[in-house]
């Protein structure tokens, strides 16, 4: 008798913690994929899981979660360093999941922990291999490996149809929200690789690290051939002629020949499942 209640015991507590957990197997994995509900925090994870089949499994988002346009229409809830974890909570997720650049503050991972959600952050690499280290171990933890694969061979074939230009201008990206709040992207930064990538040089190469503060001393030490922006910071200054108002932008290279640039935040920073396309993109916009 004793041993039927020690059995039974273990069977009712490893079923408890397996309920709290968000109904996980023994290697982090939701019991059925089909009703596994997740909350992603990073536009390009959410792209990931959509190109892996699981957009049905997305429960919630973040606000760079803007591809593709359907999932414009789930709950919402904030940005990774502002997130409303009373509406995450709400969705009975079984995971959070986010990329460490941009990660949640460590006291809501832990309000998030303490409801039970496995919170994932993943760290992000910059490069093709990174992308496609990504999506595979995605793809890994929701089994999903055959999905992976398809996304990833039209990675590889859109990246080695890309040309090989025989010039490399130099390029500046410019983080704006309106004229008051202005950065150069350096070394390090998702920006800088893609003009890499795209086959160009950042102007702040070997200079800047992260982000800095724009300087008309800067700008005009740089001289960069083009200025690269989001649309949405291309839009905070009013568009073009906004952006010669900036101090320095008239006296370089890019300012006195128009070579101004904007591309989708999400395209242009995601190292996501669309990479080719996007570097094929900037790489046309920057070699005309």
């Amino acid at each position: 008798m004793r041993k039927f209640v020690y059995s039974f015991c273990i069977i009712f507590v490893t079923a408890l913690i397996t309920s709290c957990a968000g109904g996980k197997t023994e290697n982090g994995t939701a019991a059925s994929a089909d009703s596994l509900r997740i909350v992603s925090l990073n536009g390009t994870v959410s792209e990931i899981l959509v190109g892996l089949g699981m957009e049905k499994n997305i429960v919630g988002v973040d606000v760079t979660s803007t591809y593709p346009e359907s999932l414009r229409s789930l709950t919402q809830v904030g940005h990774s360093h502002n997130l409303n974890t009373e509406a995450i909570i709400a969705l009975k997720p079984a995971y959070v999941i986010s990329l460490e650049e941009r990660g949640i503050k460590p006291e809501q991972a832990r309000l998030l922990e303490q409801a039970g959600i496995r919170v994932w952050i993943i760290k992000q690499h910059f490069s093709v291999e990174g992308t496609k280290d990504l999506i595979r171990m995605l793809a890994k933890e929701f089994k999903k490996d055959a999905e992976a694969e398809k996304l990833i061979a039209t990675i590889e074939t859109e990246v080695k149809a890309l040309p090989v230009y025989e010039t490399k201008p130099k390029v500046l990206f410019v983080y704006a929200r309106g004229m008051g709040s202005l950065q150069v992207a350096g070394d390090g930064t998702a920006m800088c690789e893609m003009i890499r990538l795209a086959g160009g040089i950042p102007a702040t190469e070997g200079t800047v690290q992260g982000f800095r503060p724009l300087t008309a001393e800067s700008v005009v030490g740089m001289n960069p051939d083009y200025i690269l922006l989001f649309d949405t910071g291309l839009q905070s200054l009013e568009g073009p002629n906004g952006l010669m108002k900036v101090p320095g932008v008239a006296q370089t290279a890019a300012g006195k020949n128009n070579k101004f640039v904007s591309m989708d935040g999400q395209l242009l920073s995601g190292f996501g499942p669309r990479l080719g396309s996007a570097l094929k993109q900037l790489g046309e916009a920057i070699h005309k």
